[in-house]
């Protein structure tokens, strides 16, 4: 390929036109953050004139900025948040080994579909926070407790998902396998697997939601690290900027933990060319 090809080529990729293209896919999303952020604007300006909830007005835009400035330059974030991560990728993980494989038996087996729907739906609808004491009474350590509320919360969707993946595959295919002399593991690699890859993301997508929803009142248990632990401790000590700042965090992070389980949705999706 010449020099000039190459220029030519760099160049259709970074055309202006290209670019303004993107940005005017901006457009809408900055719309939408300026709003909210004006929201919050006029709810901490009317916080601060109300006598009875000036004591609040920390919660402001201009307070939390400020404190979420302090807390990512001195570092003092990272820590809550590590800890956090850790517990929700440990119980996601743990969800996932456990729904999968239960999830491709009840949409495989009929028979399993028959006896296990109204069990699971029965638990399912079960708040994952109402194991809490059942979790503090099994496990020696919060940390395992915690994790045992999340992946409580996340085997659910991944379960519900992979069976309904699984009996959406087309019954021919089984056919043609076991015609061709396919063995169960070769069945269930070449065939189950690929075929329900796009309904498990969106389970361990709506899983992640969930668990990261859970987190918080989670880690109000007897851990003295996490987000969820920042946001107790930053009420109980009436630092209610700091408080709005670690809520912050906890979307920002949220929202990029949702956004690469799209992304992955998107590369397993044999739909989308």
């Amino acid at each position: 390929m010449s020099a000039s090809t190459v220029v030519n080529t760099a160049f259709s990729y970074a055309s202006p036109g290209k670019l303004l293209g993107q940005l005017a896919q901006l457009k809408y999303p900055a719309l939408g953050i300026a709003g909210l952020l004006a929201l919050w604007w006029l709810g901490g300006w009317l916080i601060e004139n109300d006598e009875d909830l000036s004591a609040f007005s920390a919660f402001a835009p201009a307070p939390t900025f400020h404190a979420l400035y302090d807390i990512v330059v001195t570092g003092e974030v990272w820590e809550p948040i590590f800890s956090s991560l850790y517990r929700i990728m440990l119980g996601l993980v743990w969800g996932v080994v456990i729904g999968i494989p239960v999830g491709v038996t009840v949409g495989y087996v009929g028979t399993a579909l028959k006896i296990t729907n109204v069990p699971f739906q029965f638990l399912r609808m079960i708040s994952p926070l109402a194991w809490m004491p059942v979790a503090v009474l099994a496990f020696e350590t919060w940390d395992s407790a915690i994790i045992f509320l999340i992946v409580m919360a996340t085997v659910w969707p991944i379960i519900f998902s992979t069976a309904h993946g699984v009996r959406r595959i087309d019954p021919n295919w089984f056919k043609v396998a076991r015609n061709l002399g396919a063995s169960g593991t070769q069945m269930l690699v070449r065939i189950i697997l690929p075929a329900i890859m796009n309904d498990v993301m969106a389970g361990i997508r709506l899983a992640v939601g969930v668990a990261w929803v859970v987190l918080v009142p989670a880690e109000y248990l007897g851990v003295t690290s996490g987000l969820g632990y920042a946001i107790n401790d930053a009420r109980d000590t009436l630092a209610y900027d700091y408080l709005a700042a670690i809520v912050l965090v906890i979307g920002v992070i949220g929202y990029m933990l949702d956004s690469i389980c799209s992304q992955l949705i998107k590369r397993f999706n044999w739909h989308v060319e």
